[in-house]
């Protein structure tokens, strides 16, 4: 196992004047120091995303875009990890100083900061299904103190989808990945469109995407029997039977959901359930009702759900997307609200032809204009 993270060039260019180092730590040794302060919120930090807390004080996490947010005063802070697979970038006062790339076991120290009270954010830039992270709290330098954590913010969405809501590939410059680091170096959850929407709104949000599945068709057919909604209940995608619990405060006021390219972007093959597209729509149309009842049932009737579509050529996602919403208008729920995006700047150069950063800027403000113009009262 690791003892250091390895930094990326780009971490090493702007974290030279905060001075980011490492030592070999046990995320359990810092997380006690850390909660022996009073603090109005577990272990000092307060997290945005889905967690499974441990007896410790760490918590465990699998989706992208998990972040955790804290404040302390001094002139350095230790971040406590214990994750080979995933990368992380680190927010000081709102401006990020350095990339965490897959750093193992380890308290990662970013020093030489004005001896004042500052905030630090650390947020989960990859997706790791099957590999769950560790993050053991924060650490204040010598002669300084890890400070409560910052107050949840009131307004909150939620975020459900496949690649698109990840953030898969969209820091790269061009859609073969795969001699410039690959996919993992080149996402980057914190710079997708749902996050960088919350962030305009001031609201605490989930990122519960997982790339290449569908509402019931995977893409190209893989991994038959399962889809999005195996995982969806998940605190730990790589747990069977794992369950999230809910914390009381987390009623987001808007959930936007991303789910129907991987269902229909690729021809139906041999041996697959549906032997027609009729029949594929059907099902995906059953699901999404059941899937939409699930979300009312856990949110209430007040939360906006809004179903979004993109182009997905020569297929009927889009119009399915729709006819589901005007189903469900129909019936008396008018806070179902239907979010067709696309817009003639958008040119897919992420990796593997996925939106790049410029696109999910774009499709941010296109969010950010379907949303201001929902009866949203928070």
């Amino acid at each position: 196992m690791r003892t250091a993270p390895h930094l990326s060039r780009r971490a090493l260019l702007t974290a030279a004047a905060a001075g980011v180092t490492a030592a070999a730590a046990a995320p359990s040794q810092a997380s006690v120091a850390h909660r022996s302060r009073p603090s109005s919120a577990f272990g000092g930090f307060r997290t945005v995303g889905r967690v499974k807390k441990a007896a410790d004080g760490s918590v465990r996490y699998t989706w992208p875009g998990i972040a955790f947010e804290g404040r302390f005063r001094g002139t350095g802070v230790g971040i406590v990890l214990d994750d080979p697979a995933n990368d992380y970038d680190v927010q000081i006062d709102g401006t990020t100083v350095g990339t965490l790339v897959t750093p193992g076991r380890t308290t990662s120290w970013i020093r030489n900061l004005t001896d004042t009270e500052h905030t630090v954010r650390l947020v989960k830039r990859t997706e790791s299904p099957w590999a769950a992270g560790r993050f053991g709290g924060f650490a204040a330098a010598r002669g300084g103190e890890v400070l409560a954590a910052p107050a949840a913010r009131s307004r909150q969405i939620e975020f459900i989808g496949d690649s698109f809501t990840a953030g898969y590939g969209n820091v790269s410059a061009t859609r073969d990945c795969s001699a410039n680091g690959g996919v993992d170096r080149n996402s980057n959850a914190d710079l997708a469109f749902g996050a960088l929407t919350a962030r305009e709104l001031g609201a605490d949000y989930q990122q519960n995407a997982f790339s290449g599945r569908g509402m019931v068709r995977n893409y190209n057919g893989g991994e038959p029997g399962t889809d999005y909604r195996t995982y969806y209940d998940r605190a730990l995608l790589n747990v069977v039977g794992d369950v999230w619990r809910k914390p009381r405060g987390w009623r987001p006021q808007v959930v936007v959901i991303g789910l129907g390219i991987n269902d229909f972007s690729t021809p139906l093959h041999p041996g697959e359930p549906w032997a027609t597209q009729s029949e594929l729509i059907a099902a995906y149309t059953s699901a999404y009702h059941g899937f939409l009842d699930k979300l009312r049932s856990r949110y209430g009737s007040r939360t906006f759900l809004v179903v979004s579509a993109t182009p997905v050529s020569g297929t009927a996602f889009a119009d399915t997307a729709r006819g589901i919403v005007e189903d469900r208008n129909a019936r008396g729920d008018d806070r179902v609200s239907h979010w067709y995006y696309d817009d003639p700047g958008l040119d897919r150069l992420g990796c593997d032809w996925h939106p790049s950063l410029r696109d999910h800027r774009i499709i941010s403000g296109l969010l950010d204009r379907h949303l201001a113009a929902l009866p949203l009262k928070w």
